[in-house]
């Protein structure tokens, strides 16, 4: 019963961070200790599961899919985008730069955490650290041109989302807004749109079943390797939280709505002088420093736990 709280407040987290352009679900996943069980719990849905049902019935299936685990962490996640997740986008609407600098001591800590579990370090390493920094950086650029599939672009979308969403750092949702669709899928969840939510959730659907595979090969073959590029992602993400920044440049999405492109990041007191509004700097540091010891501690509690899988 302590698991299934404790997996159910997990979820809670996860939705929430996945609500915030710019953070993970996955890194909440990450320095709460259950990624890599996350990740081959997804991977097991699959025709696998068919033979477990058939060897041992609805019990066997149970187990196959790890449903203990994944039942109470679904309902965390859910009951935060419908709830939580208001109060988010509400923060994000009037407090944006101190949300920000919460989440970017957070996940800067969250390096720290995955660097923490890197076991048989090597040289080359360093390259991978490198391109997962490199592919953070890239990857929301692209996006854009994403935005004119047309109809499939919701369920192009909720793959590319959710695959996001289950990398610690990268966020799904800033992926969603650099494509112009973060308000049309947000909006849609809250006031529950079906024929939206079932064409996003066939692309998170698809997304989770490939991408899931691909994460889950990876641990099992360069288990440490494949940590080094995702602290490259984390590391890589970091800007995209910078509290004390300015957009340079943007374009209008199909509904008129602001997709940043570029921004140019500023000293708190640059900020204050150039875009006239106070830089909050005391603030913004204690909430950074929130997040950073937060994420610290709960990752030191993971840390067995992790090691064990």
């Amino acid at each position: 019963m302590k698991r299934t709280v404790s997996l159910f407040f997990k979820g809670a987290g996860m939705g929430a961070a996945d609500a915030v352009p710019g953070v993970s679900g996955g890194t909440i996943a990450f320095v709460t200790g259950i990624y890599e069980e996350l990740i081959d719990t997804i991977r097991r849905f699959g025709p696998d599961a068919l033979g477990a049902w058939r060897r041992d019935g609805a019990r066997g299936l149970t187990r196959h899919l790890n449903l203990a685990f994944l039942i109470p962490l679904m309902l965390g996640i859910a009951m935060s985008l419908v709830s939580v997740a208001h109060l988010v986008t509400y923060l994000m609407d009037n407090q944006p730069l101190l949300l920000n600098a919460f989440f970017f001591g957070l996940v800067l800590a969250s390096a720290v955490v995955v660097t923490r579990h890197i076991d048989g370090w090597r040289l080359w390493h360093v390259l991978l650290l490198g391109l997962g920094v490199l592919l953070a950086q890239l990857l929301p650029g692209l996006m854009p041109a994403l935005g004119g599939l047309g109809a499939l672009k919701l369920v192009v979308a909720g793959a590319i989302a959710i695959s996001a969403m289950l990398l610690p750092g990268i966020s799904g949702s800033f992926l969603l807004l650099s494509m112009g669709l973060y308000g049309t899928v947000m909006t849609g969840i809250k006031s529950l749109d079906i024929s939206l939510i079932l064409q996003f959730g066939l692309g998170c659907l698809i997304g989770l079943v490939t991408f899931s595979r691909l994460l889950a090969w990876l641990f099992r073959h360069y288990h440490a390797a494949t940590l080094q590029l995702l602290a490259g992602f984390i590391v890589g993400s970091l800007p995209l939280l910078w509290p004390w920044r300015e957009m340079t440049r943007y374009q209008l999405g199909p509904e008129q709505q602001l997709i940043p492109l570029d921004y140019r990041f500023l000293w708190p007191q640059e900020y204050a002088s150039l875009t006239g509004d106070p830089a909050q700097l005391w603030s913004a540091l204690a909430l950074m420093a929130v997040g950073l010891v937060l994420v610290l501690a709960v990752g030191e509690r993971s840390t067995s736990s992790f090691k064990e899988h």
